[in-house]
């Protein structure tokens, strides 16, 4: 059966990224990405993609270290929030309750069992374009008609000590359904993927070898096609951006994707996510083995070893 909670969050809200390389880092999401500055605020300057309904997309602060800071995530009413952070709360790693960052509300602070920070709240701002005011009413500023011209923010993976610990807490606290997951042949998950609503997936654990906590995989933006996601990789190119990995294809959720590394060292993808929409409500879950996964991507070159290693903080 269906449960009736499953849609409690609507989606991810914003993500705070931490930067060593603080104006190389700026360049490359405000002009590279075509982002806009909505904010700057106690060193750190709020970016938002030209399609965000919301005020901000993406946080980003300087730091000694790149990674990731604090991810938020947006309830689709005040009930619903009510009703996660009871269910965060009876988990023992809720935070409490702060005020809310540029255009949202109060937001609930908690932290997954790897120790990544987290924040859900409901009552938020809409965008008003201004000088970006769009042709069309329906989107929430015009195209910029630059550079990789990310649309929206599309979904994050963080690294892991135990995939299955932060999987099952997020199932528990957010009500995220499984989509795909990998198990190894020692019966635990590699990987483990799950979305909110009918996306095939917005958060996503993989194995840290490292075993540290509190890392950060990548963060993911969407583009319009696949060919915006070649352009991206002649734009990254001719700015010396390092790119790791694709143009190539997933097996895993059919994502058509680029791995680049912003100047910070966050690895940040491209994904033309839309492939895939789970329009049934039992969706079976999909389980490949540790065998089928070396294999590598649908096509395109294998994974390169990097994808496994790199995350940040480096370790």
């Amino acid at each position: 059966m269906t449960d009736s909670t499953a849609f409690d969050v609507a989606h991810i809200g914003s993500v705070e990224l931490f930067t060593p390389e603080f104006d190389k880092s700026l360049w490359f999401f405000r002009d590279l990405l075509a982002m806009r500055v909505v904010a700057e605020q106690g060193g750190s300057t709020f970016l938002r993609t030209w399609d965000e309904y919301e005020l901000y997309t993406i946080k980003l602060t300087p730091s000694d270290a790149a990674g990731v800071g604090r991810t938020t995530f947006r309830a689709s009413s005040p009930e619903a929030l009510e009703r996660r952070v009871a269910a965060i709360e009876a988990t023992g790693l809720g935070e409490g309750w702060v005020d809310g960052e540029v255009g949202t509300g109060p937001t609930f602070m908690f932290r997954d069992p790897d120790g990544h920070s987290m924040g859900i709240y409901y009552e938020t701002e809409r965008y008003v374009a201004t000088d970006d005011k769009p042709a069309l009413k329906n989107q929430a500023s015009a195209f910029p008609g630059r550079g990789v011209n990310a649309r929206r923010l599309d979904h994050i993976n963080y690294l892991a000590k135990d995939v299955e610990a932060n999987g099952e807490f997020l199932a528990d606290a957010l009500a995220m359904r499984e989509s795909e997951r990998i198990r190894n042949d020692d019966g635990k998950f590699a990987a483990w993927w799950f979305h909110f609503s009918l996306k095939s997936y917005d958060v996503v654990y993989s194995d840290d070898w490292t075993k540290h906590g509190n890392r950060l995989h990548h963060i993911a933006f969407a583009p319009d096609t696949r060919e915006d996601i070649l352009k991206a990789a002649d734009i990254f190119l001719e700015n010396g951006i390092h790119i790791e990995s694709g143009p190539h294809k997933h097996a895993i959720n059919q994502t058509f994707f680029l791995y680049v590394w912003e100047p910070g060292g966050n690895r940040i993808e491209f994904a033309n996510a839309g492939a895939r929409l789970l329009l049934d409500p039992d969706q079976p879950v999909v389980e490949w083995s540790q065998e089928e996964r070396k294999k590598g991507q649908a096509w395109g070159m294998k994974t390169i070893e990097s994808f496994h290693t790199h995350g940040t903080p480096l370790v």
